[in-house]
């Protein structure tokens, strides 16, 4: 990292500029499936991996790049430092020269806690801060508005606060005006009732009591479930309270001290879980109430946690209305808006709030305005430019989407204008309409501008053929990837011809993977949502049967149409439940829905291809009956590598060990006593057909066909698995390690081998991390759906997948205050002829690409 060096000295010699090192050079790279590859990666320019799913991408990127990277910056630290913070595995590469280093934005972003907002987040709130309590109209005692000036600006720059005291020119009132710290709702600003979330948590005395016609013997008090509080109902009685009628035929007073009755001790026999009887055992009665909140005090494990929080509801804080701010900080203004005002602005609208704060200010206030808001404008624009405009700074982190989170991320990392890192980059595109692309585009020129390296992985085409540099990893996925099959400048990779993005890139591609159904449907899903958000009064009408692409840009309303309105809707319907507030009415035919997300699919790497499926289970007993089993007595147990019967007794069933070296990270190595095999030793002496249970979730998909061609549930399964284009797993591979498209066609595998006339399917962002080529099999797997009944609903912003769609709903015309509407509703084809929205531009301009 030599940033703007012009002349390196080493050993009394010189070396010029030109001499540096241009090129990342990777030597014997054997990450998951990458074959033992050489590939140079050009340093200073932004460099795009491209591969089908599967072919060793993010093994390179992420494996490789991003953990050699981080992990010898991280090791040129001090011990001190190095013992605080988890480095990184060693990569299974022979050499890695050059490297920078490095920092990622994963895929999957992770969750921000109910405290982040998108303004403290994106940092902007920290400069509104500094505008308010510098730039701001604060108000004394008395009522009286001091007009901003340059005095208070300078009460409010001493770092003795004891100094940043006010005089009112009218009525004279001496008060401490606000500082920037006053007005953060993680410290000295926060609402003294909710601490600064904006919201209380109640109990919800309607889930105490989980059904009036058990009695308290029977369990009626859904509370007294929790741990360590079954004898209640025996204190209760203790106390009076008759415990064996229902609990509706209690009287008043019995039902109060149920519900709030005093903690005091009753003085009973008592018997233990284990039988065991304690005589004049002081018993500690807790109501019903008590009995949640104590709980939420001691429990410490995310499962209990989770469970006690059913018993909660959540409501705004009736002291700052959900500004989570002291209400007394709200007096003051800045721009004639206070400060959750400006909050509720969306991103959108903060330069129109910016112009009315400078319009305001005094002269002798510019140039300390003009700094302040420098900062302001360098935090909101790549905001902007990444399409971010309809957000608000309000808005709580955990409810933004990956792809939200992804573009935040990277808006910040712009601002700090670094010089010198290798940013690596997994699917930043994800969430985004085309027309943010070359917003995104113009963030990637300005990282490289600033003398960094970038390395993105990703499938749109748009970003691909505007890299610098490409390198292609294949040619197909998992055994049948891991090699370098094209490299070069985009140029150059489109007229490769072992290239598989090439065809995309110059336009010969074909895109179409299924015949759409032109013919009207016999049926239709017919809803309205009345007000939602930024919905207003839409009235949509989608067909059964068919494959319907719900577009628009990111905050234009999809989610909260299909996924927070329509699908709850046709639960509820399936139920006899009650519709959601905000649909008006619902005419369907449908009676179950089946949500395909991209989340990942277990844990940690015990999950399998084998255990997600039936595979395993079959596995086990298929085992469990050869003679050798039967005559050891092995059950079907022994045949699992999560029971301590079947597992290697060094590693449990884990496959590697974990070793602590002091002063260095932590290193993870094959276990030694079972070779990474998971089996003790005399389960794997069992044979069928001359193979161990370890032999057979070695195999993939491909090669384990032929040999389960007399199994039929397993030979289903595996067909099923080659369907959806995962025949290239192997049965044993970790789940979680696949990527988001992966993780959905996995999901479906379930779904294929029944009718499913009465279901719809909903996809959200079903491409992610697809390339075009997989998309083309993900269109097959939904057309099997299709031709079994279903009803397939995509949100999505893949122009691939929404050519192949029947129908398409485009929301817009744009995002937030300025979505919410149907500006379009047909199918691609008249579209394309007749785009009118601007996806249905950029769809248009996408298929006139294409020689189809």
């Amino acid at each position: 990292m030599f940033g703007n060096l012009e002349i390196v000295i080493i050993n009394e010699g010189v070396l010029s500029v030109n001499d540096l090192p241009t090129k990342i050079e990777v030597r014997g790279a054997k990450v998951h499936n990458l074959k033992n590859i050489d590939v140079d990666i050009p340093l200073h320019k932004f460099v795009a991996i491209s591969g089908l799913s599967g072919s060793g991408k993010s093994s390179l990127a992420m494996g490789i790049l991003y953990e050699e990277g981080s992990r010898r910056y991280l090791e040129a630290l001090s011990t001190y430092t190095r013992r605080r913070i988890k480095l990184g595995a060693q990569a299974e590469v022979t050499s890695v020269k050059h490297i920078p280093s490095a920092l990622a934005l994963r895929q999957r972003p992770s969750i921000p806690s109910e405290r982040a907002t998108v303004g403290t987040m994106s940092e902007i709130f920290n400069v509104i801060r500094l505008i308010f309590s510098r730039l701001g109209s604060p108000v004394c005692p008395n009522g009286h508005r001091l007009k901003p000036s340059l005095k208070i600006a300078e009460a409010m720059s001493r770092s003795d606060n004891s100094m940043g005291q006010l005089t009112c020119p009218k009525c004279g009132a001496k008060f401490q005006a606000f500082s920037a710290e006053d007005f953060a709702f993680n410290s000295d600003g926060a609402c003294t009732r909710c601490q600064g979330t904006g919201q209380v948590r109640e109990i919800d005395d309607n889930k105490l009591i989980g059904d009036e016609n058990l009695s308290l013997a029977d369990g009626a008090v859904a509370s007294w479930h929790l741990p360590g509080r079954n004898f209640m109902p025996s204190v209760a009685e203790q106390a009076g309270v008759r415990i064996h009628v229902p609990y509706k035929y209690l009287t008043a007073k019995e039902k109060d001290f149920v519900l709030n009755g005093p903690q005091q001790k009753f003085k009973m026999d008592f018997r233990s879980g284990t039988g065991r009887v304690f005589h004049d055992f002081n018993a500690l009665y807790e109501n019903a109430h008590a009995a949640v909140l104590s709980s939420a005090k001691s429990s410490k494990s995310e499962r209990a946690q989770k469970r006690i929080s059913e018993f909660f509801h959540y409501s705004t804080c009736p002291v700052c209305h959900g500004t989570r701010l002291r209400p007394e900080l709200l007096k003051q203004l800045a721009g004639n808006l206070n400060i959750a005002e400006v909050t509720n602005l969306t991103l959108g609208d903060l330069k129109a709030w910016k112009k009315k704060v400078l319009d305001e200010l005094p002269s002798a206030m510019n140039k300390m305005a003009c700094s302040l808001f420098k900062e302001f404008d360098d935090n909101l624009r790549p905001l902007l430019e990444l399409g971010l405009d309809y957000l608000t700074l309000s808005r709580n982190g955990n409810t933004l989407s990956t792809g939200e989170l992804q573009r935040i991320q990277l808006a910040r990392t712009l601002r700090t204008q670094t010089t010198g890192v290798l940013y690596i980059l997994d699917e930043p595109s994800i969430g985004l309409h085309p027309d943010n692309i070359s917003g995104l585009l113009n963030v990637f020129k300005e990282l490289v501008n600033q003398g960094n390296s970038l390395v993105v992985v990703d499938h749109n085409v748009d970003i691909i053929k505007n890299a610098d540099w490409i390198i292609e990893i294949g040619p197909g996925s998992g055994d049948e990837g891991g090699q370098v099959i094209a490299q070069g400048t985009p140029k150059e990779v489109t007229a490769n011809p072992h290239s598989k993005i090439g065809p995309y890139l110059n336009g010969t591609a074909k895109l179409m993977a299924r015949r759409p159904d032109d013919q009207p449907a016999q049926k239709q899903i017919d809803f309205e949502v009345a007000n939602y958000y930024n919905l207003k009064d839409v009235h949509v009408v989608l067909p059964i049967n068919r494959l319907s692409a719900i577009t628009g840009f990111s905050g234009a309303g999809k989610t909260s149409l299909i996924l927070d309105s329509l699908v709850p809707a046709i639960k509820a319907q399936a139920t006899g439940g009650k519709l959601p507030q905000q649909v008006r009415k619902l005419k369907s035919p449908l009676k179950e829905v089946v949500s395909v997300d991209a989340a990942p699919i277990g844990k940690t790497q015990r999950s399998t291809v084998a255990t997600y499926t039936s595979i395993m289970d079959n596995l086990r007993k298929l085992f469990a009956a050869q003679p050798l089993a039967k005559e050891k007595h092995f059950t079907p147990s022994y045949f699992s590598y999560n029971n301590k019967q079947g597992a290697c007794p060094n590693c449990g069933g884990a496959g590697i060990v974990t070793l602590d070296i002091q002063f260095l990270p932590d290193m993870q190595q094959v276990c030694p006593v079972c070779n990474g095999d998971r089996y003790n030793k005399a389960v794997q002496a069992v044979k069928w057909h001359n193979y161990s249970i370890v032999d057979l979730l070695k195999l993939d998909v491909r090669q384990a066909l032929p040999v389960f061609k007399d199994v039929p549930k397993i030979e289903r399964e595996l067909k099923l698995l080659q369907e959806v284009g995962l025949d290239y797993l192997h049965l044993g591979e970790s789940t979680p390690s696949l990527s988001g498209g992966e993780a959905q066609r996995l999901k479906l595998v379930k779904h294929l081998n029944h009718n499913q006339a009465t279901t719809l399917f909903v996809f959200d962002e079903p491409t992610i991390g697809l390339h075009p080529l997989d998309v083309k099999t993900l269109v097959g797997v939904i057309q099997q759906l299709i031709d079994r009944g279903a009803t397939v609903v995509a949100i999505t912003h893949d122009l691939n997948l929404v050519v192949n769609a029947d129908y398409v709903l485009d929301l817009g015309p744009r995002g937030g205050k300025n979505g919410g509407k149907i500006v379009a509703a047909e199918a691609p084809e008249k579209l394309i002829a007749n785009p009118q929205s601007l996806t249905s531009k950029y769809l248009a301009d996408y298929w006139n690409r294409y020689q189809n």
